[in-house]
């Protein structure tokens, strides 16, 4: 998991906050792509690419921020 600590918080933050939520109407795809997901309906390889594209950042930010709560190192005070 050491290649996860190389990657700056605030870079996930941002990757998260533009291409999670892009485009920002008349939905996120990210949303879009879950509801298909979640209906059935994501069948198209294209589609099932978009899911995995808009949600990468959001899924490392979370990973990242489970990684840097077991770890401690909120409570050390250290640059993360």
């Amino acid at each position: 998991m050491t290649w996860l600590d190389k990657i700056p918080l605030s870079l996930l933050i941002v990757l998260s906050l533009t291409l999670g939520l892009a485009p920002f109407f008349p939905e996120p795809h990210l949303w879009e792509k879950l509801k298909m997901l979640v209906q059935g309906t994501l069948t198209r390889p294209i589609d099932i690419f978009d899911l995995v594209l808009h949600a990468a950042a959001p899924f490392l930010l979370i990973l990242k921020l489970l990684r840097l709560a077991v770890t401690g190192i909120f409570d050390s005070g250290a640059r993360y």
